[in-house]
């Protein structure tokens, strides 16, 4: 064998375990839950019913439940991008001051994002109970009794109610990223442009955001990613309820492929998040990540 010919095999050889468990553990599962989603199976039988893309016919245009669960997911997404970006935003450029304490309440603010997400649920699920809850108890506390309700179990509040426990989780990631982004802006920008004369929002507005590019696109693609990909939240503090009203794609998923044992719907409804979000997500990556 030729030198050239082992330089270019040697390298795969390298990959090749790596690229053999990514095939089995990922490749083939993707491609398999595909098949599933063209056909009518329960996930039990041994036999299952050709149908092609019946199943996806039936959540764009038959499934209203679908529907809904599209438009919480609609919703979620435009909140997450706009609420927890804006207060990331924010509070890493007041964190990034000498101010007394940072560390303190940076700590503080990125501790709910380590946090497991069906713990966060159960703990915001007590939190918001019509009965007990700290919530509640508070509003009497202050004389604002007549505000206290059943926040997960009354349609109008149900799905505001989950999105500020969404909040409350992410802002502390998206100011990490933040954070992180202005340490690495050169203290000389600011310096010329304070010469120039720049001054407060001017500064913000030309030296901060122009150089936060890289963070925008890290904060904001994993915002929308994980939007559509929203399951435990929703699943441990509502479980989809009160009635339908805060069903998402994940756990309309979830409770058609393993509760009504649509496994062949369920894969679809699954797809239908993925070609979403690729939608949306890859062509901004590419975009924001051509320079």
């Amino acid at each position: 064998m030729s030198y050239r010919a082992r330089t270019r095999i040697v390298p795969w050889l390298f990959l090749l375990p790596a690229l053999v468990w990514y095939f089995i553990f990922l490749v083939y599962p993707m491609a398999y839950s595909f098949v599933i989603s063209l056909t009518d199976w329960d996930g039990l039988s041994r036999t299952s019913n050709w149908v092609g893309f019946a199943n996806y016919i039936n959540i764009v245009f038959n499934d209203e439940v679908s529907r809904l669960a599209l438009r919480n997911n609609v919703i979620w997404t435009v909140g997450t991008l706009l609420i927890p970006t804006i207060l990331g935003l924010v509070l890493a450029v007041l964190l990034d001051q000498k101010l007394f304490g940072r560390t303190m309440f940076r700590t503080i603010i990125y501790s709910p994002a380590v946090l497991p997400l069906v713990a966060v649920g159960l703990i915001w699920a007590w939190m918001y109970n019509p009965q007990f809850g700290f919530i509640n108890e508070v509003l009497k506390a202050i004389g604002l009794g007549h505000l206290a309700r059943g926040w997960l179990s009354t349609f109008e509040t149900a799905l505001p109610a989950t999105f500020v426990t969404a909040i409350w989780t992410g802002v502390g990631f998206s100011m990490t990223v933040y954070l992180a982004a202005l340490q690495g802006i050169p203290a000389e920008q600011y310096e010329a442009a304070r010469i120039d004369g720049a001054t407060g929002l001017r500064l913000f507005w030309h030296i901060t955001l122009p150089w936060l590019r890289e963070a925008h696109v890290i904060v904001l693609s994993l915002a929308v990613i994980s939007s559509f990909k929203v399951f435990d939240l929703i699943y441990t503090m509502t479980y989809g309820g009160p009635g339908r009203s805060t069903q998402v794609m994940g756990t309309w998923m979830y409770f058609n492929a393993f509760q009504y044992y649509h496994a062949g719907y369920g894969s679809a409804i699954a797809w239908v998040i993925a070609i979403i979000t690729l939608t949306v997500a890859v062509p901004y990556i590419r975009h924001m990540s051509r320079d």
